[in-house]
Order: structure tokens, then sequence, then C-alpha cells
């Protein structure tokens, strides 16, 4: 792979990391805020949504961490090594995680949704939870052919 194309997607990484971190700082706060002024009845919910939110931040932050780890060892043409391996794991793990925190918080976003009248808010959750057990799903299958990969590889080595 040409060196162009990681500094590519390392800088696409860069951007989302970045974009989240700006919502999370100004853009959650807000809302909540928001939400919480618009429905009085629901307010005592507005910190544990954001808890949840913020929750997910991190294993977020840290499988953008992996990635940019990954793609500097295809750098390096460490590609197929076990740090390789070890951080699809790690992005795999991070998926599985928000996955399960997002499941944590529909019981809150039902009574918002149910308050508010908004049934597509229930949706988002979904959505997010359907995209990280994708993600993870694929980290796995990857974690696999590349573990397999190194093996083969560890065999040839040593019939040369």
């Amino acid at each position: 792979m040409k060196r162009g194309s990681t500094n590519f997607l390392k800088v696409v990484i860069f951007l989302i990391g970045i974009t989240v971190l700006a919502l999370c700082i100004f853009w959650l706060p807000w809302l909540a805020d928001r939400m919480a002024k618009m429905n009085p009845e629901l307010a005592f919910l507005q910190y544990p949504v954001l808890i949840g939110l913020y929750a997910t931040a991190i294993p977020f932050f840290f499988a953008l961490y992996q990635a940019l780890k990954l793609l500097s060892y295809i750098d390096k043409n460490k590609a197929f090594s076990e740090v390789s391996v070890n951080a699809l794991k790690y992005v795999k793990y991070c998926a599985i995680t928000i996955s399960i925190l997002y499941v944590a918080d529909i019981p809150f976003l039902i009574l918002i949704a149910d308050a508010d009248d908004a049934p597509g808010l229930v949706a988002f959750p979904v959505i997010i939870i359907f995209a990280s057990s994708v993600i993870a799903v694929f980290a796995a299958v990857l974690q696999k052919l590349l573990k397999e990969a190194i093996d083969i590889k560890s065999e040839n080595d040593l019939t040369v």
C-alpha cells in the first residue's frame, strides 16, 4: 500500500476524531440543556444520558487511536505482525463496548421519545448499535484472517 493512501486515511481518522471531540465539548451539553428546558419533567435524565454518551466516546477515541496505530504498522511494513492483530482485537472490543453502552441508553431514550412524542429518537441508537456490531464483526474477521496469514508466513519461514 502506498504511503499516500495511509496518510489520507490518517487525516480522515484525525478529522473524524476532531469532529466528534467538538461535538462532545460543544453540541452535546447544549443539546442536553435545551432538552431539559423543553421537557422539565424529564430533566432528571439529562445527566444520565450525557454520561452514557460520554462513556461511549472513550472507546470510540481508543478505537480511532488503534486504527492510527494499525496504519503506522502498515507504513512500517509490520502489517503481518502480532501487534496488528492486537490493534484489530482492541477495535473489536471497542465496537462491542459501544454497542453495549448504547443498549444501556435505550431505556432513557424511550422515556424521552415517549414524552416528546418523537419515536424516531429511538432509531438513532439502534443505528449506532447496528454499525458498531458490523464494525466488531468486520474487525473479528480481519483479526482471524491476519492471524492465519501470520501463522502461514511463520510456517513458510520455518520450512525454508
